[in-house]
């Protein structure tokens, strides 16, 4: 009998790439907080695990196209496709939108997100073990 490692693992293979696809969003926030014009950006993690893990529910229509001019939206393999810029509560007067403190607190929910769904996978590792060897 095989192991069907899409249905015994869960959606935390899919929840760690994105959370570390947003970690290197994030630093890159922090990185360039003193550039000037910088634009702040953001992963939006929820959405793009909803469509990696295929619930229909939560994933949002696409637009139809109403007429023959219309560009059809299509879906982009590059996480460039996926960012989004945050909202700055007090944008700074050289134009940079980073806000240290909000994209620092960013960081470290990502990262407890990160250690909790490695957690996650590792007990899910360890009952397969202990399955196959009957314990």
């Amino acid at each position: 009998m095989s192991i069907n490692f899409n249905s015994a693992l869960g959606p935390a293979p899919q929840a760690l790439e994105l959370l570390g696809k947003r970690t290197a969003v994030l630093a890159n926030n922090i990185a360039n907080a003193d550039t000037p014009n910088y634009k702040a950006r953001e992963l939006p993690f929820h959405a793009l695990l909803n469509d990696a893990i295929g619930d229909k529910a939560q994933r949002t229509e696409r637009m139809a196209i109403t007429n023959a001019h219309h560009i059809e939206a299509t879906a982009t393999q590059s996480i460039d496709g996926d960012l989004q810029y945050r909202v700055p509560l007090m944008p700074a007067l050289d134009g940079n939108t980073v806000d240290i403190h909000v994209e620092q607190a960013a960081f470290a929910e990502n990262a407890v997100q990160f250690q909790a769904s490695l957690r996650f996978l590792d007990g899910r590792f360890k009952s397969l073990i202990s399955a196959i060897r009957g314990e």
